[in-house]
Parts: C-alpha cells; sequence; structure tokens
C-alpha cells in the first residue's frame, strides 16, 4: 500500500517567499507524471536492495515510509562514545529505520564544534566529557550515510535555554519575560529563560547557528519543534514591548497573555523570523529538506506562538512530524483528523511522532504498535520514535521482546519519503 501523494497547492499568502518545492513549480499533470516515476525508481531500488526470498512483499507493507527516532543526551548516553554511537545507527539500519534526529543544540550549548558558538558564548562545544575531541555530527553523517540512513539534525531547544546557562548569563538583554517582570519558566525539574525571538541580535545569533550546520555539513535536513516559537505568557520585554507600541500608535500589549491580537501578532513576528530561516537555509543547500515537529496546532499556536499550520501553507515547511504523544487511543486517533493535518498529509510528507518511553514513563511495545498501526491505517507518510533508549534499552519489558516486535513492524526496508526526490539541484 502506497502512501497518499502530495498535490499541488497555492500559496494563500500574498508577498511572501515561494521555495522551489515540487508542488509549486509543476502542473497537475507534470507533478502525477513526476511522482509516477518516483514511486517506479523507488520500488525497483529498494527491491533489488532485498534478499530474493524477500522480494515477494506482503501488500500490506508501505514501498515508502518514513521510520525515524530522536537521538537526544537528555537520559541517554549514546551520544557520548563514539563506538556506541556507531553500533547505534548500524542496530537502526539493521531494524530497517531509516532516518535520524540528533540534537545539535540544547542545553545553551552546541553538540557540534561550533565558530558561531565560540564567538558568541565563548565556548564552542558542550563541555560533556563525552563530546571532547569529538565532531558527533561529522561522525553521523558519514556513518549514517555509509548504512543508508537519511540524517536530518534537530534543532532542539531552539529559544530556550537553561536558567543558569552562560549564554543567559553572558546576554540578559536578550532574554525575555512576562508581564510582571519574571523569567522563569519550569520545565519539569529545571529552571528555563527563552531568548526574545523578536530582537535583531537574537535572530542573528541563532540564524548564524543554523546556517553553520547547513554550510558545513552534509546532512539532509534541519528540523524544528515548538521550541522555535516561544511560550505566550512571554514577550513583555523592553524590546519587545516598544515594538508592540511602534506598530500599535503608542497602545501596550494587552495584560491578558492570551488575548486573540496579542497571540496573532507575536506568532506572525516568528513566522517572519522562521520565513527567513527557511530562505537561508535554501540560499545555502537548496536540497536540505526543512522539517518541523511540532504539538498539535491549538497547542503549538496558543501555548508557543508556533502556527505551524500557516508555515505549512505558505510553503516554508517541507515535512511535518506532529507530536501526538497520548496514551488513550482514541485521543491519539483524534488528534491525526483535525483539518489543519489532513490538508497538510496532501502537500508534504506529514509522518506521527510516537512516545515510545521516558526515564520515569513505561510505553508498552503493545501500545506503540497499535499507534503504528492507526498511522498506516490513515495513510501517513511514516513515524518517528521518541526516544533512542526507550526503543528498547529503557523499558520495563526486555529489550529482546521490544526489538522483536519492531521487527515484525519493520520486516522489510523501506524508502525515506523525500519530497524534493527527483529535483534536479543545479
Amino acid at each position: 500500500m502506497l502512501n497518499r501523494g502530495w498535490k499541488s497547492k497555492k500559496a494563500k499568502d500574498i508577498n511572501i517567499f515561494l521555495p522551489t518545492s515540487l508542488w509549486q513549480k509543476q502542473s497537475k499533470n507534470r507533478h502525477a507524471a513526476f511522482f509516477t516515476k518516483v514511486v517506479v525508481v523507488t520500488l525497483t531500488v529498494v527491491l533489488l536492495s532485498f534478499p530474493l526470498q524477500a522480494q515477494n512483499l506482503p501488500s500490506h507493507l508501505p514501498v515508502s515510509e518514513l521510520r525515524g527516532v530522536w537521538l537526544t543526551n537528555i537520559d541517554s548516553n549514546v551520544l557520548f562514545a563514539r563506538d556506541r554511537l556507531q553500533n547505534a545507527l548500524r542496530d537502526l539500519k539493521q531494524m530497517n529505520f531509516n532516518v535520524v534526529y540528533p540534537t545539535v543544540w540544547n542545553w545553551g550549548w552546541t553538540l557540534y564544534p561550533s565558530k558561531v558558538a565560540q564567538k558568541t558564548i565563548g565556548r564552542s562545544l558542550a563541555p560533556e566529557p563525552g563530546l571532547q575531541g569529538r565532531d558527533i555530527l561529522k561522525e553521523i553523517v558519514r556513518v549514517g550515510h555509509q548504512q543508508g540512513l537519511t540524517v536530518i539534525p534537530w534543532f532542539e531547544f531552539g529559544f530556550m535555554a537553561p536558567a543558569d546557562s552562560l549564554l543567559a548569563q553572558r546576554y540578559p538583554q536578550w532574554l525575555t519575560n512576562r508581564s510582571d517582570g519574571t523569567r522563569i519558566v519550569n520545565e519539569g525539574v529545571h529552571k528555563r529563560v527563552w531568548l526574545n525571538p523578536f530582537h535583531p541580535q537574537v535572530q542573528k545569533f541563532i540564524q548564524n547557528l543554523i546556517v553553520e550546520i547547513v554550510r558545513n555539513y552534509d546532512i539532509d535536513g534541519i528540523q524544528f519543534d515548538d521550541h522555535f516559537g516561544l511560550p505566550s505568557q512571554l514577550g513583555y520585554d523592553a524590546y519587545t514591548v516598544a515594538l508592540y507600541k511602534k506598530e500599535h500608535r503608542g497602545q501596550s500589549p494587552p495584560k491578558n497573555p492570551q488575548d486573540p491580537e496579542w497571540v496573532r501578532w507575536r506568532a506572525n513576528k516568528i513566522t517572519e523570523f522562521m520565513k527567513q530561516v527557511f530562505t537561508a537555509i535554501k540560499a545555502t543547500k537548496k536540497n536540505c529538506i526543512v522539517s518541523i515537529a511540532p504539538n498539535p496546532q491549538r497547542l503549538s499556536y496558543s501555548f508557543f506562538l508556533a502556527d505551524w499550520e500557516r508555515w505549512e501553507r505558505m510553503g516554508i515547511v517541507e515535512e511535518l512530524v506532529l507530536q501526538v504523544y497520548r496514551d488513550d487511543l482514541k485521543v491519539f486517533t483524534k488528534e491525526l483528523e483535525y483539518p489543519e493535518v489532513l490538508a497538510a498529509q496532501q502537500h508534504i510528507p506529514v509522518s506521527i511522532g510516537i512516545l515510545t518511553g521516558l526515564k520515569n514513563k513505561h510505553v508498552p511495545i503493545a501500545q506503540v504498535k497499535q499507534q503504528v498501526q492507526t498511522v498506516r491505517d490513515r495513510k501517513f507518510a511514516g513515524v518517528s520514535f521518541f526516544f533512542y533508549e526507550t526503543l528498547w534499552n529503557l523499558s520495563k519489558e526486555s529489550p529482546q521482546k521490544r526489538q522483536l516486535e519492531f521487527q515484525k513492524l519493520f520486516p522489510t526496508p523501506a524508502a525515506y519519503p523525500n519530497l524534493l526526490v527527483g529535483e534536479i539541484i543545479k
């Protein structure tokens, strides 16, 4: 069963950057012909890679399916030793995964040697001992590509940083706050602060980090999530208030952080920056996929001011991996059926992020299998799991049992569904 094709569309916004994505520059007839060719070529390549006895594919298995996992350094040490990382990538390939999303920016540090970070923060690399003398992104790209894995670095923390980070201490003027002046946002037991996404110096720093990654590494794409927005309770810093007053004839922002106009104004500013980043990425590497992994739209927009529905309509998103971390199957299923999700599914590859567990939260493999089947039944592009350790290492169930069940889920290889496949990059 093949995944649903992505239909061409017209951008609904006026005077916006129109990317050179396939669905924007081809007629419907050429679009259909293109996807026919891609399916034929993909099917041929995939089948030729199988042993002869495996070429009789079960009819219910997709030829193209995103099978991903996030690699993070939180509650995981997979990144902290070269051999451990290489073995993990090989294991994922053997289990028929086809894409990895390794974190490259969190806790106020880069996890790769960064000249931008060195200049701005005063340190080029996170201080974790297991990262010293290494470039893990280069390792992941090299080994991942050797294994046939797509590599899409994950810009995990976005505008967020630990309250006690060197970045926050060096640039207090870059931080934003609530209307009462407080800055700290609690995330579990951790105290966070947020860089002001409307401040030009902050935007320059973040964009420079992103372009540095895209320019210097042979990556297949780069991914952002809700942290590329801003908690809606924030935005009352002096710079943002002055900017709002300038655009509202001296009127101050509403005290209510959920005021519809105030939410929309800040979300629009973040959208403008997202468009700017997309343009910079494409100017640096045209075939670099711009991927996002947000929460459902109503949460992403209301709580993080990240209007991914509009981003998708504008054509500045080329892959959507929707985080649907729900235990109840009815609730999980309902999240897949919202109009904005179904609309995006017609334009770009839309996959679903599934929780396989947390350090203090066990998710049974039976639940994971049920959710994967629900996604497949609705012809989404695929699934990605959060996070690597809880696939089979960090669980109440044995690693052998969970690995066996993943082998049943992914018994044969599948092609990664890339919107840009087949486009000639000159």
